[in-house]
Order: structure tokens, then C-alpha cells, then sequence
């Protein structure tokens, strides 16, 4: 089976002949330690510098046998009416959102959140992003990527999201107390604030996939709903509030793509699993083996004939504290249970960060 033959058949719950590997094939399976690109190159026997095509060194990818590859970007318009708005854009680091930014060593955290406490009529004159403000060139470029990779070889083509998620957005510029509070006592706030950010997604959305969308075998999307030990908010909230803009998000990106829907939330998600399916999610990523209710056999169990599962790697222990040896012998396991009848992708439960090492990650798939 060549990389896209093994993911769309994996993805269909049809059996494979090994499971589908993916790294760097994502936003959520990248490699954040530049450190431990050099140390796997070495372990590789990979030498030189690499100037070709690709967001990481190609070499890598084919050394481990990974079967997907990523296109796509996250176009942003540059939204001048906001830095006119603000005024910290000289002391933090600014994003078209009027979130700030200032780096707290390793990571960049979040300062500023320029809606935090607003009555709506304040919310409503703030200027946020409009599509129509982004450089058009830059969906030729995604198309011609895209086009090369689908049409020039055989790995599955996945597409980055080009646009945050509502939930995480409002957490974002409200501030997360702030946030959660109005959704459990305005949700007029957060309908208003909702509508406003869809509206922004299908605009980008029209642009990006228009581009793309016949070139890709999958596209991804983030928002994070779930802690380490269970919700944000009630399942019954989630579908109140969250889950009529989801839908509505990807029922419209599914008119410019047949390609499969994988969503990433990190966290405690079980209890979800059955609003995320019926809002069009075709895949759920990151899988934290480590959060309550995530254990690999219960979401398999339970959901394994329904929706297909990306990640499962653990990042929070197993790849930063375990031997090479260990590692393996939990990738068998995930792989006993994911395995069976497809709709399992190989991957580690997030972006690899800097304190898990090189040998580990190599370990994942040789």
C-alpha cells in the first residue's frame, strides 16, 4: 500500500497492512526541539543540510516510513484598524486578534486578552479580522503545494486549519475566567461573539479550501474543550452553545472538499465523543492515554466503529521519562488495541517539545 492508500483505508475502518505513521503530517505532530531534529538525523545517518520542499528536513520522513505530509497554512489579515485600537502593541507581541504575547522562557504566554470584561455594545465596536484583509497570493501558494504533493506523490496530503477555533478563541481574548463565566450567564455574549468568529471562519474557509480542498485527503481543526480531568463546561452547554457553530463550520467546509474532518482537542473528551460525531468529525486527535476516561481501550470500545483516533503517544511521560525499549513496547500495545479494523493513526499525543529525546521519537516508529 503506498502512505494515501493505507490512511484512506485506515480512515474508513478498513484493515491495513501496517498502521498508518504519521509525523509532522500536522499542526498537533510537530517537532518543536531543533535539538532533537539534529540528534534524529544523526541517529538517521542523515547528513548535510536540507534545502528542498517540506516544513521539516524530507530525509526524516522517509527514513520512519511516515505516510503523510502537510500543506496548507494559517493566512492572517493584517487587520491595520487593531493597532490603532490597542495600546500595548509596542510592549507585547500582538496577533491579529489583539491577544498579547510576551515569552515566559521556552513559551510564549498569554498576557493580553483585549475583550476580558467588555460589556457586548464594547465588544461590538472592536475590530476584529476580515478575510477579505489577507494577501490572495498567499491560496495560490497553498494550492501549488498541495497540487505537487497530491498530484506528484503517494503520501496522504493533510491540510493545516487555517483558522482558530470559537471556544478557545473566546477563552483567548476574554481570558478563561472570564470566558466561562459568560457561558453560563450570557450567553447572548457568547451567541453574539460566536456568529462573529463563524462569519470570519467560512469567509477564510471559501478562500483556503476553494484553493485547495480538491488536493488534500484530509484537513485538521483545533479547539481544545477538555482538561486533564474532565470538561470545560457540561456536555449539554457543549451542545447549547459550541456545537451548532462546529457543525455549521464543517458542513461548509465539506462543500469545497471531500476530504476527512480531524479535529484536535486535547484533554478529557470521552463524554463529547458522541456531539463531536454529530457535528461531522471524522477523526479525533490527540488522544491523551493519561486523562480521565482516555484510556485507548474504553475510546476504542466504545467508539471504535464510529469515528477514528490520531495520536495516543503519550508526550506527558512515556516519551519524555521512558526508555527506547519502553516506548516500543507501548506503541505495540496502542497498536493492539487502536489496530484492529483500521481507524487508527500512528502518532505521538502532541508536538514533541524539548525535553523528550531524539531516540525516543525514532523509537515510535522503528
Amino acid at each position: 500500500m503506498t502512505g494515501r492508500e493505507r490512511f484512506l483505508n485506515a480512515v474508513s475502518h478498513k484493515n491495513v497492512d501496517r498502521a498508518v505513521y504519521d509525523l509532522y503530517g500536522s499542526p498537533q505532530t510537530m517537532i518543536d526541539n531543533k535539538n532533537a531534529i539534529k540528534d534524529i538525523k544523526k541517529i538517521l545517518n542523515i547528513e548535510g543540510e536540507y534545502n528542498g520542499p517540506g516544513f521539516i528536513d524530507e530525509r526524516i520522513l522517509e527514513k520512519l516510513n511516515i505516510d503523510t505530509r502537510m500543506t496548507g497554512g494559517f493566512p492572517s489579515p493584517t487587520n491595520d484598524a487593531l493597532y490603532k485600537y490597542i495600546d500595548y502593541a509596542d510592549k507585547y507581541n500582538v496577533d491579529i486578534w489583539g491577544i498579547g504575547y510576551a515569552h515566559t522562557g521556552g513559551n510564549w504566554g498569554l498576557i493580553k486578552r483585549p475583550l476580558q470584561d467588555m460589556s457586548l455594545d464594547e465588544i461590538k465596536k472592536f475590530p476584529f479580522p476580515k478575510a477579505s484583509e489577507i494577501d490572495k497570493s498567499v491560496f495560490e501558494q497553498y494550492r501549488i503545494h498541495a497540487k505537487n504533493l497530491y498530484e506528484d506523490t503517494d503520501y496522504a496530503v493533510i491540510a493545516q486549519h487555517p483558522c482558530f477555533g470559537i471556544f478557545e478563541l473566546g477563552c483567548w481574548m476574554f481570558g478563561f475566567d472570564d470566558f466561562l463565566y459568560r457561558l453560563a450567564g450570557e450567553p447572548e455574549t457568547v451567541h453574539w461573539f460566536f456568529n462573529k468568529i463563524l462569519d470570519y471562519q467560512k469567509d477564510v474557509i471559501k478562500l483556503y479550501y476553494g484553493a485547495i480542498g480538491e488536493y488534500i485527503d484530509c484537513t485538521t481543526s483545533g479547539d481544545d474543550f477538555g482538561t486533564q480531568r474532565g470538561l470545560f463546561m457540561s456536555v449539554k452547554m457543549f451542545d447549547e452553545l459550541v456545537a451548532p457553530y462546529m457543525k455549521e463550520r464543517i458542513s461548509y467546509t465539506k462543500t469545497f472538499t471531500d476530504a476527512y474532518f480531524q479535529h484536535h482537542t486535547c484533554g478529557s473528551v470521552f463524554r463529547l465523543i458522541p456531539s463531536l460525531i454529530d457535528c461531522g468529525v471524522d477523526i479525533l486527535n490527540p488522544i491523551q492515554p493519561n486523562a480521565f476516561e482516555m484510556e485507548p481501550e474504553r475510546l476504542k470500545s466504545e467508539y471504535g466503529k464510529q469515528i477514528s483516533f490520531w495520536g495516543g503517544i503519550d508526550t506527558q511521560d512515556l516519551l519524555v521519562n521512558g526508555s527506547p525499549k519502553q516506548v516500543r513496547e507501548e506503541v505495540g500495545r496502542i497498536l493492539s488495541i487502536f489496530g484492529a479494523d483500521g481507524g487508527y493513526i500512528l502518532a505521538p499525543a502532541h508536538c514533541i517539545q524539548d525535553d523528550v529525546p531524539a531516540e525516543n521519537v525514532v523509537a515510535i516508529y522503528i
